[in-house]
């Protein structure tokens, strides 16, 4: 690379220490201009690391998981929206069909895994077995017991071949959750937002919490740690996320080549067709 470039990371010990069932402070709302201009730094950060991973043939996956309306998917949109979808794509798989159920547990989600060069964020993912899976009955006992067995092994050899992964917990309140609930049911933009799924979650709160505390005790390995973010504060949630994303993966800001914009070509010889020939959207507005 010539020149040795600054590297940019954000320090982990900068961010304050999370249990898997802390219990946030209250504090201050983060104001919005605060919010955006820390928003904005990150986004430039972002696309730098966007850059190093393409350029270093990076693998890189993130999973999201955790509480309905505990703002991963705010989260998943703040992380990618600057970036390139060819590099960085986000997953988020239907309910398998059935032939997917007959396979092998991991095997539909092996494919979405990234090549050299490329970042994948799942929206939920290979989880939902322990997850809602277990919880709502939708496998067996003994599926549930082979998932957590096979998961960390699984993990361990994706990271011997060369992925990081990287995974999210997104923790909210009981009241935090109910208040969201109620705005999507209000709300008809976001009433899309929420499934009977969903609302089967309110009812079962503590078979998720026991599920969630059995797959961690599982699940949270040396190799694929699992990171809880705090999500009742939806922006800080969003700020924090990104702050310690950045800080794992060290990288170097890539010099861009110089570009510069060509003249336009001769019209010489071109005669454009009638504007009548062409169809316009209406000007409405």
């Amino acid at each position: 690379m010539g020149k040795k470039q600054k590297q940019h990371s954000v320090e982990a010990s900068a961010l304050p220490p999370l249990g898997r069932d802390a219990i946030a402070p209250k504090r201050p709302k983060l104001k919005r201009t605060e919010y955006d201009k820390a928003m904005a730094e990150f986004q430039v950060e972002l696309v730098k690391l966007q850059k190093w991973i393409q350029t270093q043939g990076l693998k890189v996956v993130v999973i999201f998981e955790g509480r309905d309306a505990a703002g991963k998917g705010g989260a998943i949109t703040r992380l990618t929206q600057s970036l390139n979808p060819r590099i960085c794509r986000v997953e988020a798989l239907a309910t398998p069909t059935e032939r997917e159920r007959t396979q092998w547990y991991f095997q539909r989600y092996v494919e979405y895994l990234p090549a050299a060069g490329e970042m994948v964020c799942f929206d939920r993912s290979w989880y939902n077995r322990a997850g809602v899976e277990r919880v709502m009955g939708y496998c067996t006992e003994a599926e549930y017991r082979e998932f957590l067995r096979s998961c960390p092994e699984f993990e361990r050899m994706l990271v011997r071949s060369g992925i990081i992964l990287i995974k999210y917990w997104f923790s909210v309140s009981d009241e935090e959750q109910e208040r969201r609930f109620q705005k999507r049911i209000q709300d008809p933009i976001r009433r899309w937002k929420i499934s009977e799924v969903d609302l089967q979650s309110r009812r079962y709160w503590i078979d998720y919490s026991k599920a969630k505390d059995e797959m961690f005790a599982h699940t949270d390995i040396k190799q694929a740690p699992w990171y809880v973010v705090q999500g009742d504060d939806k922006r800080r949630a969003r700020l924090n996320m990104i702050a310690h994303f950045l800080s794992l993966i060290p990288y170097q800001e890539v010099p861009e080549p110089h570009l510069k914009l060509p003249a336009r070509q001769n019209n010489i010889k071109y005669v454009r067709p009638p504007l009548s020939d062409q169809n316009f959207v209406p000007e409405v507005f």
